[in-house]
């Protein structure tokens, strides 16, 4: 199965707030891009975003340039699906990161629990590069920690601790803002362990 039709499965399968990762309330990712103090202009993209609340809370506090990017077309429809009219409001990629080529540069790239499931040498290499290349301001990046689950989903993924992250993205031209870890808990009782680390790119003079 690829990977569109094994997410599209997933979120067939069961309702959002019943998935692993679902929040009503994104509050970390919220706290970073809060921090910034980004104008309302500001191009953002949520890699992975598929049903996450996060696109519902920056319209309604007046963020105008959004992009969510999803392998999975059902995620993608079941959110534009609660958001009604406001879904116009967003630019929607149905995508696999690997396969992404952006054609513009953005002010925040977010990304919660997508990084982590690539676990191949040449998909973490694109992904890297793709934020080199493609992110003018700042980077949120969520993660299982080392003291997270090693699965997720089915799929094998990749922890990284708060040097791990840290150290990746300085070689390519990122400074740490800040990381933080976050115990999330699932709708079904267990709790994760996430590493969230933000950067901003560092631009010479």
């Amino acid at each position: 199965m690829n990977a569109k039709d094994y997410w599209d499965s997933i979120y067939e399968s069961k309702a959002t707030d019943q998935l692993s990762w679902f929040q009503l309330l994104p509050k970390t990712s919220l706290d970073f891009i809060h921090s910034f103090r980004l104008p309302k202009t500001a191009k953002i993209i949520d890699i992975g975003g598929g049903d996450s609340t996060l696109v519902d809370i920056l319209l309604d506090e007046g963020f105008e340039n959004i992009t969510i990017l999803d392998v999975s077309e059902r995620a993608l429809a079941k959110c534009r699906e609660r958001l009604g009219k406001k879904a116009d409001q967003v630019n929607w990629i149905e995508n696999d990161i690997c396969d992404f080529k952006p054609d513009s540069k953005y002010d925040l790239w977010h990304d919660r629990a997508t990084f982590h499931f690539l676990t191949g040498k040449e998909q973490v290499e694109y992904y890297m590069n793709l934020a080199k290349e493609n992110i003018s301001g700042y980077l949120i990046l969520g993660t299982f920690s080392n003291y997270g689950p090693s699965k997720c989903s089915g799929l094998e993924v990749k922890q990284y601790s708060q040097d791990q992250l840290t150290a990746r993205f300085q070689n390519i031209g990122f400074e740490k803002y800040k990381c933080v870890t976050e115990d999330h808990k699932t709708p079904f009782g267990t709790v994760q362990n996430f590493t969230f680390c933000s950067f901003e790119r560092f631009h010479s003079s």
